[in-house]
């Protein structure tokens, strides 16, 4: 009978890592998607996911949005979540929406990749990008 048991656990891990090993790879092949849609290449693509493989947070913070179109954000680097990220490159960029249609940083695939790669930067370096979030936040200032 112990036997059986360690078959089965064995054969239990087996799926589970090909439950991972899939949803890993589909993962992948939609943010390489996203990368496609933004008009970046698959070199930034590739680099962007090998990030996102290594933080757990970013990682489920993607399988998340892949499945629901949302942001969870449960993760968070200097007390920002990815929605914080994008409000905020949509303030700081705000100059952007009076250039040509393909300059334009409104596009959805765009910002969501570039708030998943600030996130990155932000892991290395979250003191300054604390900083740069409180200050430049797009406004004028009389």
């Amino acid at each position: 009978m112990d036997g059986m048991d360690r078959t089965e656990r064995a054969g239990q891990e087996n799926r589970e890592e090909e439950r991972l090993e899939l949803a890993l790879k589909t993962l992948r092949s939609f943010l390489l998607g996203l990368a496609a849609q933004a008009g970046e290449g698959e070199e930034y693509g590739e680099r962007l996911w090998q990030g996102i493989r290594q933080s757990a947070g970013l990682l489920q913070e993607l399988a998340y949005y892949h499945d629901r179109g949302e942001f969870l954000c449960r993760y968070e680097v200097a007390g920002y979540t990815l929605a914080d990220v994008l409000v905020w490159q949509v303030d700081h960029f705000k100059l952007y929406m009076d250039r040509p249609e393909e300059m334009n940083r409104y596009r959805q695939p765009r910002l969501l990749l570039a708030s998943f790669d600030t996130m990155l930067q932000m892991e290395e370096d979250p003191a300054s990008f604390a900083e740069k979030m409180r200050c430049e936040t797009g406004q004028d200032i009389l």
